[in-house]
C-alpha cells in the first residue's frame, strides 16, 4: 500500500536495523506522515491479521467509521506518495509509539478473536523481538512484561464449558508461574530506569494482581495509586473505568458507579458490564439487567455474550478478568 521506494532487498541480514520480516513491515507502515491513530489502524488491518471490525473494536468505534478512516489513510498515502522504505536505525525511536500500540492491540484482539487463535503468541513474539532490538527503551520492556503477565492468566479465564471465569473466580494454581516470574523481573528492571510509562504502569498493575493469593488479598490501594499515575499520563475513559473498578474495591460500589457514570463509553462492552455489576451490588436489579443486556449486545465472543446474559454469575466487574 505504501509507494515503492528504496527497499531493503539488497541489504544483508546483518545490516538491516530490524531483521524480523513482520516487525520490519510494522515499522515501515508506521510512517510519521500519517496521524498516529491512522498508522496504528492501517498497520493492524494490513499486517496484524485483524479484520476491519476487529480494528474498529480496538478503537471503540463502529465498523463503518473505521472503514472510512482506513480509506482516508490509504488516499493520503497515494496522494503524498509516501515511499515504502524500511526506516534507518536512527529513525526507529520516532516510530516506536505506534509500533508498541500495534503489538499491544494485536494481543488484545487475540484474546477475543475466534478466527485467529495465534494472535496472542505472535504479539508476544514481536514484543520479545522489540526488547532485543531496543533493550534500553523502558516502554518496550513494559509492554513485554504486560503481555507476559496477562498471558499468565489466560488459560484460567475460560471454564471447560466455555463460559468466562472472572479474576476472583479463577483457579490461581493454573496461572503460569514462569511467565509471572519473568514479567515480575522485567517490571523490577523497569523501576530502576525511573521513567514510568503507560505500559510499565499497566504491567505493574498486573504484577500486583499476580502477587495476591486471592482477590480479597489484592493490594487495591496500590492499584489505585498506579491508576492515578496512569490516568495522569494517559487520560482516557478506559483507564478511568479501570481506576473506578479499583475504587469500588476500596470505597464501595456507590463511589465507583458515580465515577463510571461520568464516562462516555457507550460502545465499549466492559463499561456496561461494569455498570451492571455495580448496580447489582447496590440492589438496583432492573437497571443492572438492562446494562447486562447492553453489554451482551456489544460483547465480541459467544462466551462473553452468554456470560453477560446470565447476569454475570458474579458480583465482580468483568473488566477485572
Amino acid at each position: 500500500m505504501l509507494m515503492p521506494g528504496n527497499d531493503d532487498s539488497a541489504l544483508s541480514e546483518e545490516t538491516r536495523p530490524v531483521q524480523d520480516d513482520r516487525l520490519r513491515l510494522i515499522f515501515t507502515c508506521c510512517h510519521p506522515a500519517l496521524a498516529t491513530d491512522a498508522q496504528v489502524a492501517l498497520t493492524l488491518r494490513l499486517l496484524g491479521g485483524l479484520t476491519t471490525k476487529e480494528v474498529a473494536r480496538s478503537f471503540l468505534v463502529t465498523e463503518p467509521t473505521m472503514a472510512t478512516r482506513l480509506a482516508r489513510a490509504k488516499r493520503k498515502i497515494r496522494a503524498a506518495r509516501i515511499p515504502y522504505r524500511v526506516p534507518e536505525e536512527h529513525e526507529l525511536p520516532g516510530r516506536l509509539r505506534p509500533v508498541l500500540a500495534v503489538v499491544y492491540l494485536i494481543y488484545t484482539a487475540g484474546q477475543t478473536s475466534q478466527t485467529e487463535p495465534g494472535l496472542c503468541a505472535e504479539a508476544i513474539r514481536l514484543a520479545r523481538m522489540l526488547a532485543t532490538l531496543m533493550p534500553d527503551e523502558p516502554e518496550v520492556a513494559g509492554l513485554l512484561a504486560l503481555l507476559l503477565l496477562t498471558e499468565s492468566r489466560r488459560a484460567s479465564r475460560i471454564r471447560p464449558d466455555g463460559s468466562l471465569a472472572l479474576l476472583g473466580e479463577q483457579d490461581r494454581s493454573r496461572w503460569d508461574r514462569a511467565l509471572i516470574d519473568e514479567g515480575h523481573a522485567i517490571v523490577r528492571r523497569c523501576l530502576r530506569h525511573n521513567q514510568p510509562g503507560a505500559y510499565q504502569l499497566q504491567a505493574a498493575v498486573n504484577a500486583v494482581h499476580a502477587d495476591a493469593p486471592t482477590l480479597e488479598d489484592t493490594d487495591w490501594s496500590q492499584i489505585v495509586a498506579l491508576y492515578d499515575h496512569l490516568l495522569a499520563i494517559v487520560p482516557t475513559p478506559v483507564v478511568a473505568l479501570n481506576r473506578a473498578i479499583a475504587i469500588g474495591e476500596l470505597e464501595g460500589a456507590a463511589a465507583a458507579l458515580a465515577l463510571v457514570d461520568e464516562l462516555d463509553l457507550d460502545n465499549y462492552h466492559p463499561f456496561h458490564a461494569t455498570r451492571a455489576d455495580l448496580l447489582m451490588r447496590l440492589g438496583r436489579e432492573s437497571e443492572a439487567a438492562n446494562a447486562y443486556e447492553r453489554a451482551a449486545t456489544l460483547a465480541p465472543t459467544d462466551a462473553e455474550r452468554e456470560f453477560l446474559r446470565l447476569g454475570g454469575r458474579s458480583r465482580r466487574p468483568t473488566r477485572t478478568q
